[in-house]
């Protein structure tokens, strides 16, 4: 009786492999993509925090933009605002993709300009 069960079990760990590789993989691809994301939304708040320093030195807004650039992941928006002493620097990404998922990181640092700095204290 036991030669009989064997035989009757012999497929089913190739059965098994073959349903489960494909979620393993997506799995591993989904994690992979996440941590792509994850790194490129901390390259954004990088940008916006080296952006909003350099604002915050009174250097040109072209300089500031520039060097946000630097520190963005490639072909981010960078703006550069000011108002009442305050300059807001915003970096806006495309994540990185997977086919036909668009998603957008987005972040924003705000600095006093030097000259304002020790004025409300």
């Amino acid at each position: 009786m036991r030669g009989c069960e064997r035989r009757a079990d012999r497929g089913f760990v190739t059965a098994e492999t073959a349903v489960v590789l494909p979620v393993l993989v997506m799995l591993a691809m989904g994690l992979v993509w996440g941590l792509l994301v994850v790194a490129a939304q901390i390259q954004c708040v990088d940008a916006a925090r080296t952006g909003a320093r350099a604002a915050a030195r009174q250097d040109p807004p072209d300089a500031v933009v520039d060097v946000a650039r630097e520190a963005a992941p490639p072909g981010a928006r960078v703006t550069v605002s000011r108002e009442d002493g305050r300059v807001r620097v915003v970096v806006v990404a495309e994540a990185p993709a997977l086919a036909g998922l668009a998603y957008e990181l987005r972040e924003e640092a705000v600095a006093l300009t030097e000259g304002t700095a020790g004025a409300n204290g």
